[in-house]
């Protein structure tokens, strides 16, 4: 295999924070350029005792995948509820696109008393345009109780695909358990979804960060 030489001033790497090598678009010379996988925050969303957070503005053509990172969901009311999410191909007007999912949970009480890995019939959707929970029932009585999850979007703005997400979370409860909820499926739409909202049935504390993926 033959090695071709680079001539020296084909190469434009000058040192940069958050910075990648990478061949230029004419494959004849190495060049600088944002790292891939890295992220970017787009916005950071405060729910303080509201029933719903919902993003309206960020999600477009700018990247490929969309990372939300739920921080301490923890319901205002003294009942175990769980955090849920919808999509919006309408800028938000309407919070109703349909969905179709799968679900299998994990749990494990505190106690060692019981541990569960199965599927969840429950909280799967076939073809719903309902909202797909998230994090399963976070508690709220010992007052430290709350849940954490993080969501995948990809590729919102395609118009040509469904459009596939996926989640993970963990939840503390007031049983008191650790419980894990993997959720995957796609929202059943052509159109470029614009917005999405975090809604719950009862009033909610938790920071919903956005970020996009270079």
């Amino acid at each position: 295999m033959a090695l071709n030489k680079l001539k020296f001033n084909s190469i434009n790497v000058t040192p940069a924070a958050s910075k990648a090598i990478r061949f230029n678009s004419s494959a004849n010379g190495l060049e600088t350029a944002d790292a891939g996988g890295s992220l970017s925050l787009i916005s950071r969303s405060t729910a303080d005792g509201v029933s719903s957070v919902n993003i309206t503005s960020g999600i477009d053509s700018t990247y490929k995948e969309y990372v939300f990172i739920i921080n301490n969901f923890n319901p205002d009311t003294s009942a175990d509820y769980d955090l849920r999410i919808n999509f919006s191909v309408d800028g938000g007007s309407n919070y109703n696109v349909t969905k179709t999912t799968s679900a299998f949970r994990s749990y494990h009480f505190e106690s060692g008393s019981s541990a569960v890995l199965q599927y969840s019939s429950g909280e799967d959707l076939a073809q719903s345009t309902g909202n797909q929970t998230i994090t399963g029932n976070v508690g709220y009585s010992g007052g430290d109780e709350s849940g954490c999850a993080i969501l995948h979007l990809f590729d919102p703005s395609n118009t040509t695909f469904v459009k596939h997400f996926i989640s993970v979370a963990n939840r503390y409860s007031a049983d008191p358990v650790s419980g894990n909820l993997f959720i995957a499926g796609y929202a059943n739409t052509t159109s470029a979804i614009n917005a999405i909202q975090f809604n719950a049935t009862a009033n909610f504390d938790a920071t919903i960060d956005m970020y996009g993926v270079n």
